[in-house]
């Protein structure tokens, strides 16, 4: 007999009842340090007290209204990520799936006013854009797409990494490219400086759209609020969610001019997206992570836990071959099975994430503390352990 909730996830045997800064509780009382973070969601931990003002405070005077009519605090947010990134507008969501849906919308609503029949996405192995049916043939992976075909056209699906194959397929026929600044699925692999900007630069010379999915690496993780940032460089469009609500649903779309003005009214729309309860969070979220000190800080803590990486990699060789990424988006990549390793992490009292090319994601809270860090390698080094005792 089926479940009363659709089972479409292998779900861990835990069921969490509190969470407090990189601290989840169990209902039997155990307490597990986080290092998924909802899979770089909560960005700020479980219950920042910031974040929890905000809810409340707009919690008793309005959560959700129209967006038949203006709403302060969407403004508000939409100001603040103006001010502080390439964009001229934004239009918010409630995930990353529904930015990804935007951002497809988008690229093809420019080039249809244009007049100009230029259809074709190009996008890259390893990608994850979301689950929807645009989505899934974005990313065009079996393991998402088989059994629900036919699949939405418009999409090319390149190597990563293979300069050759983007240069001859990107040319003045090409729509877009999307692309991850740093894959998160994929097993983080972080797209080098220099690849962005050849892309970037790729982009101008064929009119084509740059596309960037920021939806795991922006809003501070890579230590910039976005991780593009790095590269010096600038996209069109920009998908984001995640961590820009801490923890509550919310995403948005950020664009330049050109791209964004085919979009008048009646060409898109949301019930519950930018409604007053999810901006005044993202709001409070914003104010924090935006920080130069901050993120400073995450610069900090992402050096010292890649070297202590470093040091458990040289501990346990069998079992760990190298650390990936950017900022606090890291990522080990494993020589036992990841998932064995995820398991025997969660007996240790650690939560990560696997991901694809037998990697395991560590995605803490960006201002988890350095005693927290430690801890967590400590954890993992005993993981290890219970794997080379068998």
């Amino acid at each position: 007999m089926i479940s009363s909730v659709l089972p479409t996830y292998n779900r861990a045997p835990l069921s969490f009842v509190k969470g407090e800064g990189s601290w989840l509780t169990e209902a039997d009382g155990r307490r597990f340090l986080d290092l998924g973070a909802g899979i770089a969601v909560n960005a700020l931990g479980h219950a920042h007290p910031a974040l929890v003002a905000a809810l409340t405070a707009q919690a008793q005077a309005l959560w959700h209204v129209s967006n038949l009519y203006r709403i302060p605090q969407q403004q508000a947010l939409a100001d603040a990520l103006v001010a502080h990134t390439f964009a001229d507008s934004v239009f918010f969501t409630n995930s990353g799936t529904e930015s990804a849906e935007l951002a497809i919308k988008m690229v093809r609503k420019y080039w249809h006013d244009r007049g100009e029949d230029r259809q074709t996405i190009l996008t890259f192995e390893g990608a994850f854009h979301g689950r929807s049916t645009a989505a899934i043939a974005a990313a065009g992976s079996e393991k998402m797409t088989k059994g629900f075909g036919p699949l939405m056209p418009g999409f090319k699906l390149l190597p990563w990494g293979d300069h050759d194959a983007l240069d001859a397929a990107l040319d003045d026929t090409v729509a877009a490219v999307m692309i991850e600044p740093l894959q998160g699925e994929g097993g983080i692999r972080p797209l080098p400086d220099v690849c962005l900007q050849g892309l970037r630069a790729a982009c101008d010379r064929t009119g084509a759209l740059l596309v960037l999915d920021e939806v795991q690496c922006g809003m501070g993780r890579t230590g910039r609020l976005f991780a593009h940032e790095w590269a010096g460089i600038e996209p069109d469009i920009m998908m984001v969610a995640k961590g820009i609500g801490g923890g509550f649903p919310l995403g948005a779309v950020l664009a330049r001019e050109h791209a964004a003005a085919p979009m008048v009214a009646g060409t898109h729309g949301s019930t519950y997206g930018g409604n007053p309860l999810a901006c005044a969070v993202g709001m409070a979220v914003m104010e924090i992570v935006a920080e130069p000190a901050f993120l400073a800080e995450v610069g900090r803590k992402a050096g010292l836990m890649r070297q202590k990486l470093e040091g458990l990699i040289a501990a346990h060789p069998q079992t760990f071959e190298e650390v990936r990424g950017l900022g606090l988006m890291l990522g080990l990549k494993c020589r036992r099975p990841n998932l064995d390793v995820t398991a025997a992490a969660r007996d240790a009292g650690l939560l990560v994430v696997p991901a694809a090319d037998n990697v395991i994601r560590l995605l803490p809270a960006l201002n988890i503390p350095d005693d927290d860090l430690a801890e967590a390698v400590t954890r993992l080094d005993r993981a290890a352990a219970a794997l080379e005792a068998v």
